[in-house]
């Protein structure tokens, strides 16, 4: 018997104002260090057993960019899985960041692997206001339908 593939939860945020803009986020330590395009992602992480996955997506955006978000509307964009099989659920949160000033939580990592040396390293190293024609490139190409999502939203709220 298989086990349920594992959930992340993670929020889009984003801005309409001078255009539509979504904020993304390039993974730090020394395995992303030279990869760029569909290397991106937006703001997510592991779902605790038990939790909620809406609270999830708002505790795992509070620690990779350390913004407590404490939005009035959450926009329900569906999921979208991953090529290692997990599935992330992700929701659009309307709100306007300075980038340059988000910071996120710390990891650990042995790097090399095997090695015994330990590396600390900012789980998100950059934070990005781009379009969605920039994230399309830019994203994990299996979270792009998320852009596509927000767009059609969008659309339809007009």
């Amino acid at each position: 018997m298989t086990s349920p593939p594992e959930r992340s939860a993670g929020i889009l945020l984003f801005r309409t104002e001078p255009s539509l803009g979504v904020l993304i986020g390039h993974p730090g330590g020394p395995f992303w260090r030279n990869k760029h395009e569909g290397a991106w992602s937006i703001p997510k992480g592991l779902v605790e057993p038990g939790e909620d996955e809406r609270n999830a997506a708002l505790r795992e955006f509070a620690e990779e960019t350390g913004v407590k978000l404490e939005p009035a509307a959450m926009i329900d964009l569906g999921e979208v899985q991953l090529r290692s099989g997990k599935v992330v659920v992700a929701w659009a949160v309307r709100g306007d960041l300075d980038a340059s000033l988000l910071a996120s939580n710390p990891v650990r990592l042995e790097w090399p692997r095997g090695s015994g040396r330990v590396l600390e390293f900012p789980e998100i190293d950059e934070f990005r206001w781009c379009s969605p024609a920039e994230a399309g490139l830019l994203l994990n190409e299996r979270q792009e339908p998320l852009l596509r999502r927000l767009e059609e939203y969008l659309d339809h709220e007009e």
